[in-house]
């Protein structure tokens, strides 16, 4: 089973090899992109909060000319990318999938983000809807709607959450209205989507990527990543994000590999698919040599008791946002502006105790994970519950939401780096396998991201 079989649509590498050869150019890739997205059975009206046609056409063209003059400034020349609706775009609002910021000014720049891509030449295809300001794993939006998870859209005219914050930067790529969607992630927002929705997924190392130009939820913690048909696909739009150059990641052998599954929290209420994949994916590689290890990691466990008093995404949502809620506080997501303004009730001497605390508690972990090359985890315990279950009781809206974080969310405090990639069977629910490491081990990561996913490329394993 490859992952192209598994999701249906084509990876960067594949689509850069068709341009190269005149197979196809980025004007029929940016038009069939377009078409997906209008075609008013499909899901466009929800993953898109603006869809930009004229400007990617024209962008494609560019594109065009430049590779006939033999120009090829990327592996993303003439490659369609979706961006998230918090990123600024010059001359355009960033809504960030809210109604209250309709009236702003359009933004003056562009984000770093953006105009890397485009000096990237990639074709930008529009803006990406989203969790309201991106305070939830769910993918749930009351203003712009939701949009379906691929899994099991058929078989319920509801169907089930595309995970969130980034969600239609999620089924933008599963659904071929984009080879690439660039996200966030704060606690998981990239990686929970790619996860529920089958796709590789990457958070980089805060660092490395500029937030500039993206409305924020955490300033401590906000991350900017890809969601694409692969790991090599992540690897290739992060350093195009990160503002590196291209280099050719060499896959490590997986004999004699060290990963710790650790053995606090992150097991926990698995359902019996995502235990199951779990299950299978710790013995294939276990089949390929690697050294699997039960990493006993009681910081993890130790997270709820430092967030006792109030979290840095709730504190730090709450400066950014308490202006606005003051104006138009109605406008809001109820849900979202609750938990928004439960980070009002943190106090300036706690929040400060939490960045002490953050700090002991990362070198804990990282002399903890040390003598290993990843940590091995379910992305998400369970797998995506139907969105109307969700829209009807806030209570078990609050459990999902939590559920959906709890794993991810272990990372950004970490400061570390992550990636999740699917490991399901065909016709299963999509199960994501995370992989994630110390703060700068991006490269490394990445690289054994390509090994692993290797493993499930090979019909032999499978």
């Amino acid at each position: 089973m490859t992952l192209e079989q598994r999701h249906h649509h084509p990876t960067v590498e594949q689509l850069a090899n068709a341009l190269a050869s005149g197979r196809t150019t980025a004007l029929q890739l940016a038009e069939a992109a377009l078409a997906r997205a209008e075609d008013p059975a499909g899901e466009g009206a929800r993953v898109f909060t603006r869809l930009d046609r004229e400007r990617a056409l024209a962008q494609a063209r560019a594109s065009d000319q430049l590779r006939a003059a033999g120009i090829v400034r990327s592996p993303l020349e003439g490659v369609p990318v979706s961006v998230k609706d918090l990123f600024d775009v010059a001359g355009q609002v960033t809504t960030a999938g809210s109604v209250a910021l309709k009236g702003a000014a359009p933004a003056a720049r562009n984000a770093p983000v953006v105009d890397r891509l485009l000096a990237a030449g990639a074709v930008i295809v529009g803006r990406t809807n989203m969790t309201e300001f991106a305070f939830s794993g769910l993918g749930l939006n009351p203003h712009y709607g939701t949009p379906r998870n691929p899994w099991g859209r058929e078989s319920n005219g509801a169907g089930r959450i595309p995970g969130g914050s980034s969600s239609g930067a999620a089924v933008s790529v599963t659904d071929g209205m984009a080879v690439v969607g660039i996200g966030s992630d704060t606690g998981g927002s990239v990686r929970i989507p790619s996860a529920l929705c089958g796709l590789a997924g990457f958070k980089p190392t805060q660092r490395r990527v500029p937030t500039a130009g993206a409305l924020p939820l955490s300033s401590s913690l906000d991350s900017i990543g890809p969601l694409a048909a692969s790991v090599a696909c992540c690897a290739v739009v992060d350093a195009v994000l990160a503002g590196e150059p291209q280099r050719e990641l060499a896959p490590p052998s997986l004999a004699g590999l060290r990963l710790a599954v650790p053995q606090h929290v992150v097991l926990d209420d698995m359902d019996a698919t995502v235990g199951a994949a779990f299950e299978r994916a710790v013995a294939k590689l276990r089949k390929a040599g690697a050294r699997v290890t039960d990493l006993p990691l009681p910081e993890f466990a130790e997270l709820g008791r430092l967030h006792a008093r109030g979290t840095l995404a709730g504190a730090e949502a709450w400066a950014w946002h308490r202006a606005l809620i003051a104006q138009q506080g109605d406008a809001y997501d109820p849900r979202v502006r609750t938990r928004i303004e439960a980070g009002g009730r943190m106090g300036a001497a706690d929040y400060i105790d939490l960045l002490a605390a953050r700090q002991r508690w990362v070198a804990q972990v990282q002399a903890r994970i040390a003598p290993f090359d990843a940590l091995l985890m379910p992305t998400v315990p369970q797998v995506a519950p139907p969105i109307a279950e969700l829209e009807r009781d806030d209570a078990r809206y609050a459990e999902a939401n939590l559920l959906m974080l709890r794993n991810p969310t272990l990372i950004n405090f970490l400061d570390g780096c992550a990636l999740s990639l699917p490991c399901h069977c065909p016709g299963e629910a999509p199960v994501g396998l995370m992989l994630a490491a110390a703060g700068g081990a991006d490269a490394r990561l990445l690289a054994l991201g390509l090994a692993v996913e290797a493993l499930w490329r090979n019909p032999t394993e499978t």
